[in-house]
């Protein structure tokens, strides 16, 4: 995919907006370590935003326990959301997942997910953040669809 974003700050911005664990991840392409964070075993209806800029990102009926320790998802709420990267890191081959609109770091997809996609999107907890107000539902429409 093109990197197709839409928000741009100073590093400074970043870290006077975000936590430093935050900070390590969305901006430093770190990751926390599992079962450590707030959503990996959270259940609530609701859609998972970007914690860095607040877009919409992943639907709560889109997610699964993969065992893994991080939230885990079928498919964004909207596929434009995200941007797919290869990523050699630590010596592997894989497929980094970034926030469209602000160039985040969100965490990587996988080929071993769940149905309907068979993906894993394994996302770390504190990129995003739960917005239990909103459907919790992805856009299936053909201008919005995450297909």
């Amino acid at each position: 995919m093109t990197d197709n974003q839409s928000i741009t700050k100073t590093d400074e911005q970043w870290r006077q907006e975000l936590t430093p664990a935050q900070y390590r991840v969305l901006r430093q392409a770190g990751t926390e370590a599992p079962f450590t964070g707030d959503y990996f075993d959270c259940h609530d209806d609701g859609m998972y935003r970007c914690a860095a800029c607040g877009a919409e990102l992943f639907a709560s009926d889109a997610k699964f326990d993969s065992g893994t320790g991080w939230p885990s998802f079928t498919e964004p709420a909207v596929a434009a959301a995200v941007d797919l990267h290869r990523d050699f890191s630590h010596g592997m081959l894989r497929t980094e997942v970034r926030c469209r609109a602000c160039g985040s770091h969100l965490g990587h997809v996988f080929n071993d997910g769940s149905h309907p996609t068979g993906k894993r999107f394994c996302i770390n907890s504190c990129a995003l953040e739960l917005d239990r107000n909103e459907a919790g539902r992805k856009d299936t429409t053909a201008e919005g669809g995450a297909r």
